[in-house]
């Protein structure tokens, strides 16, 4: 995955994160970061982690197109999420192995 560890500064030559804000059920604001993304029955899905709680579980979005644009989507099929959910568990586990 493009998940990768080590103390982030000016000299360790990474790609600067974009960072996205997302809002829990609560109305906290968390700062995530993308660290993967798949495909899954014709769509485009993104891990993303709390960029303060790397520890923490990650958080899986569809994404979606619009034109030029690309969109964070909540998934709010529970048939999806299963679906999904299953699909990303077997591309860690196969990454994990490797």
């Amino acid at each position: 995955m493009a998940n990768h560890e080590h103390e982030h500064d000016e000299n360790c030559g990474c790609e600067e994160e974009e960072v996205f804000v997302v809002t829990d059920e609560n109305g906290v604001d968390h700062e995530m970061i993308m660290v993967f993304t798949f495909e899954a029955d014709e769509h485009a899905y993104a891990v993303l982690l709390d960029r303060n709680d790397p520890e923490a579980d990650g958080i899986i979005f569809k994404l979606q197109e619009e034109g030029e644009e690309a969109y964070l989507v909540p998934i709010e099929d529970d048939a999806e999420w299963e679906r999904v959910a299953s699909i990303y568990e077997q591309l860690a586990a196969e990454e994990n192995e490797g």
